[in-house]
């Protein structure tokens, strides 16, 4: 297991109302009904925020709008990409993705 994998696991295990799961084959955190909130892809970490946290995101070193896994050249509609250099702020988004995921229907 790398280190992008143990920092996956301990933040699923830190926050409230969320799941481990897969997506595209990737890990995933989901909150309790059933939506992804943050991928684990390689050593990023992709996650679905609202735009305020979006913009936000998008301001860090490294930050990009995520494109689909496997069709690198299609954006991912309201997820950020954020590499592991950023792992520090991984799991603050981690909490912010998942609650506004809770929101979704």
């Amino acid at each position: 297991m790398n280190k992008s994998e143990e920092l996956f696991h301990q933040i699923v295990g830190e926050i409230p109302d969320s799941i481990e799961g897969k997506m595209f084959g990737a890990l995933c955190i989901k909150s309790m009904n059933g939506k992804a909130a943050a991928i684990l892809w390689k050593d990023n970490m992709l996650f679905k925020l609202d735009k305020k946290a979006q913009h936000e995101a998008l301001k860090l070193n490294g930050s990009r709008i995520a494109s689909h896994l496997y069709a690198q050249d299609k954006p991912m509609k309201g997820w950020v990409s954020l590499p592991f250099k950023q792992s520090g702020k991984w799991p603050d988004l981690t909490k912010k993705a998942v609650a506004f995921v809770k929101t979704l229907e």
